[in-house]
Order: C-alpha cells, then sequence, then structure tokens
C-alpha cells in the first residue's frame, strides 16, 4: 500500500521578466513562477503538482501549502483515492480555520491546488495511466464520486453529471482514437504578447504559420491606437481567414471594454477574453449582451465553481476559460467542466504560464471524450515557454496538442531545473543571467 509519507514544497521562479514573456496591459514584467509540490511515499513513486503565480508573493503561496501538509502526510493512497470527494472537501473545508482565509479563493485555493494535483499526478502513475486517460477510463458514477457538489447543486444535481456523462459513454473509444491520430486544436498566444516589438510580432506571426498555426491571440489593454496598429499588423501577417482572439486582462470598466472592443471590431476578434473585473459576472453579461457577435471569454482568475456556476447562469460567457491551478485543483476543474456542459458553453482552458499547458491537455482531452464529445468552438491556448524544465512536456504539431502517454499529469519537472530556479539561492537567480 503506497502511503503519502512527506510533502515537500519549493518556490520556484523564471526571470522572464528580461524579455517581457508573458506582458499585458495588467501584468507588465511577469517572473513565471511556481508554487511546487512533491508528495514523497514509501515507494518509489512520487506526486507533483504546482500552481502557478507571476513573482514576488510566491513565498505566500509556499506557506500556504505548509500550512496543509497535514492534510495528506501519513495518509494511504488509496484512503484519497476510494472517496475523492470526501478528500476535497476534508482539504478545503477540513479546517475551518484555514478555510476562513479563503473560502475556497485566493492564496489558500492555489495552494489547494498544487497539492489536490500532485495527488492526481500520483494516483494516475500508481495506475500507469496519464491523467486524462485515468478520467476516461472512470465510470460515470466513479468520477461522479469525486466531485463536491455542495453550492452547485442547484445548477448541477449529481444525477444529472451522470445524466452527461453517460450521454457520451458509447462513443469514448472513438473520440480516444481520434485524438491519438490527430491531436487536440490549439491557438497560440507567443506572437502577441504587448511588450514584443514590431519586428518581434511580425516574425513570430510568420514563424507560427509556418508551423502549422491557424487561431492566434493578441494582448490589447494598452494605448488604444497601438492595440489597433499591432491589430493590423496581425491581419496582415495572418490574413482574414484564421481566427485572431483578443484579451485585455481586466483593464477595462465596463462601458470601456464596450467601447474599445466596437472600435476594434474591424479586425474581426472572435472573442474578448476577461474584458473587466474577473470577479464582475453582470459586467461580463453586459458586455456580451452589447457585444455580440464578438465572443466573451473569462475564467482565468475565476477562483472557484461557484463563481463558475453564476457565470454560466447569468449568461456571461461565449468560452468558458477554467484554470488547472486557479480552482482547488482536478476534482473542481472536472466540476467546472461539467456546469459547462449542462449550459452548452464550451470549455477553452487558459494556458501558458509554466506547467499550465502541460496540465490542461489533460483537461481538454477529459472534455471532448467523456463530456462534451464535441469540438465546436473549442480550442485550447498554447504559449511556447518554459516547457523544457519538465520531464514530459507538451508535445505541438501543426497547432495540435499530442496526446501525453506517460503516467501521471505531465508536471514533474526536471530536478536539474528545480536547483537552478529555486529562489533566491538558485543559479538563475544568484547570478543573475
Amino acid at each position: 500500500m503506497t502511503t503519502i509519507t512527506r510533502l515537500e514544497v519549493k518556490d520556484i521562479r523564471f526571470p522572464t521578466s528580461r524579455s517581457l514573456d508573458g506582458s499585458d496591459a495588467m501584468n507588465a514584467a511577469p517572473d513565471y513562477s511556481a508554487t511546487y509540490v512533491i508528495l514523497h511515499t514509501d515507494s518509489e513513486l512520487e506526486g507533483h503538482g504546482l500552481t502557478f503565480t507571476i513573482g514576488r508573493g510566491n513565498e505566500i503561496c509556499v506557506a500556504a501549502v505548509k500550512s496543509l501538509a497535514s492534510r495528506v502526510e501519513g495518509r494511504p493512497l488509496a484512503a484519497l483515492t476510494e472517496n475523492m470527494g470526501g478528500f476535497w472537501r476534508h482539504i478545503t473545508g477540513g479546517d475551518s480555520q484555514l478555510r476562513w482565509l479563503g473560502p475556497d479563493k485566493g492564496v489558500i485555493h492555489l495552494a489547494t491546488a498544487a497539492i489536490v494535483n500532485a495527488v492526481w499526478d500520483l494516483w494516475a502513475k500508481h495506475e500507469g495511466k496519464p491523467v486524462w486517460k485515468l478520467l476516461v477510463d472512470m465510470s460515470p458514477e466513479a468520477l461522479v464520486r469525486c466531485l463536491d457538489f455542495r453550492f452547485v447543486s442547484d445548477a448541477l444535481t449529481p444525477e444529472e453529471a451522470l445524466a452527461l456523462l453517460r450521454r457520451q459513454a458509447s462513443g469514448k473509444a472513438e473520440r480516444e482514437h481520434e485524438m491519438r491520430q490527430q491531436g487536440y486544436p490549439a491557438y497560440t498566444t507567443s506572437a502577441g504578447w504587448l511588450g514584443y516589438s514590431d519586428d518581434k510580432l511580425r516574425h513570430l506571426a510568420r514563424e507560427a504559420l509556418a508551423e502549422g498555426w491557424t487561431h492566434f491571440k493578441q494582448k490589447v489593454g494598452g494605448d488604444l491606437d497601438e492595440d489597433c496598429r499591432r491589430a493590423r499588423i496581425l491581419r496582415e501577417e495572418i490574413g482574414w481567414e484564421r481566427p485572431l482572439m483578443m484579451d485585455a486582462n481586466q483593464v477595462w470598466d465596463v462601458d470601456e471594454a464596450i467601447v474599445n472592443m466596437r472600435r476594434l471590431a474591424e479586425f474581426a476578434p472572435l472573442w474578448i477574453e476577461e474584458p473587466t473585473s474577473p470577479d464582475d459576472i453582470l459586467g461580463h453579461a453586459e458586455i456580451r449582451r452589447r457585444l455580440a457577435p464578438i465572443g466573451v471569454a473569462s475564467g482565468e482568475h475565476c477562483h472557484n465553481r461557484v463563481m463558475f456556476k453564476q457565470f454560466l447562469q447569468a449568461g456571461a460567457l461565449d468560452y468558458c476559460q477554467v484554470d488547472a491551478a486557479r480552482l482547488g485543483g482536478l476534482n473542481e476543474v472536472i466540476l467546472v467542466v461539467l456546469l459547462a456542459a449542462k449550459y452548452g458553453v464550451p470549455v477553452c482552458p487558459h494556458a501558458g504560464g509554466v506547467g499550465l499547458c502541460e496540465y490542461v491537455q489533460h483537461v481538454s482531452l477529459f472534455d471532448y471524450i467523456a463530456v462534451s464529445g464535441s469540438l465546436e468552438g473549442r480550442v485550447l491556448e498554447y504559449v511556447d515557454h518554459l516547457h523544457e524544465h519538465f520531464v514530459d512536456p507538451v508535445v505541438i504539431r501543426h497547432g495540435r496538442y499530442q496526446v501525453p502517454s506517460a503516467p501521471g499529469y505531465s508536471i514533474t519537472m526536471r530536478a536539474d531545473s528545480l536547483t537552478r530556479h529555486q529562489y533566491p539561492e538558485g543559479a538563475a537567480w544568484r547570478q543573475n543571467v
């Protein structure tokens, strides 16, 4: 029997601010970072998980993980996996004093994600399967037992979740074969960061076209004239037949978002992402109503399943951008995927960051194979940063994610990368290189 003996947590940071990778209107110079968890066991197996931050404050998330470590240390893996729904409630609400710091939001929920995802990684490794395959092979009943429906049962009951999963059960084998043959469709954000020069913008767009990309995303929300100029450059490079998405990263008020996007509408954006505060459900709904047919996408900063429930109930989203490390781990992600399926909203997970592409390929494969059964409106974000630090990095061919085959959640980092980028003592920080 595999037992978790010790939780180890590391403060891992990459100095991406030096090249402005990841720069946008709200986050001018991020250092992509990870609160990185390793679950040591009494066997050769380890569970790895992380949550994503952008530099300063990562140490606070590390401290939060340490405060939650007792929730898993000393526990047999089977005791967690036999009742994953109960385990999730135990880690999110079993200590009322820690729950007070959220509840189900902020640093404490980010820490929860790192630990919960590490448990899923450990479970999948124990079963010898990648996480997506572990999920796809579960019966609907077993999947539903992994979920905590508290606070969302008015929108989705366990019985409705079972019905959604059973509806797609007969075609799972065919869709799995399709994904193995073709891969999952993706879009690239790598060409469109706000801090890039015009020459770099053009170069990266041409490079992406040569690699087979068909969907592109541009950061907006700085100077509106500059946004228009950069959009014009992208359209010159990618043409008008390929979808172009835009992302404002929360910087606009509601009316400002509407005015600005009406001007940017000449460039035919498929969606505007995070047009205003990520907490403003009714604001998103108003923007969606007044900007149609431009879609509204959001979710990377949506705290929990309750907020997603209300976004969906309010008709505030055209695209649900669930984040694998913002929510409280895979249990909550699965529940949001099912909620979106009930409301007919396609799930297009947020990626980028460090490790998020590795995570969300599993989410989207599960969504298509076991939940939605459709690729309509679905496209998965890809950012070409930091994958070289992972043992099992994402593989992209012709603008599509290739299906991962290694056991686990694809999130295990290389030992040398962990050592070099541990903050503040790692060589990447001591040498300022």
